[in-house]
């Protein structure tokens, strides 16, 4: 066994290690954050649409009562156009 190299091991990692800091003054550090004008503008879009109804009962009310009343009817010819469109935009 070579202890020399040992004690040279030794020696390489005494002088790596980090000596304690020292404080300086009274200078205060404060964290910064900044966000984009994009950012900030997804987060005006976020807001406006949690702020906004899942349903627009304007668009609905006039339907819901035409079904209650037994009224609605729907073409099925043109239901099973439109059908087809969407499919063939999704293609």
């Amino acid at each position: 066994m070579r202890i020399q190299a040992y004690t040279q091991v030794q020696q390489l990692y005494q002088s790596s290690k980090v000596k304690s800091s020292q404080k300086t003054g009274s200078v205060a550090q404060t964290d910064k954050v900044q966000i984009s004008s994009f950012g900030k503008d997804i987060q005006t879009a976020k807001a406006a649409v949690a702020g906004s109804p899942d349903i627009r009962e304007e668009l609905t009310a006039p339907i819901k009562a035409r079904i209650q009343d037994g009224t609605y009817a729907v073409d099925n010819g043109s239901f099973a156009e439109k059908l087809l469109q969407k499919y063939e935009e999704m293609r």
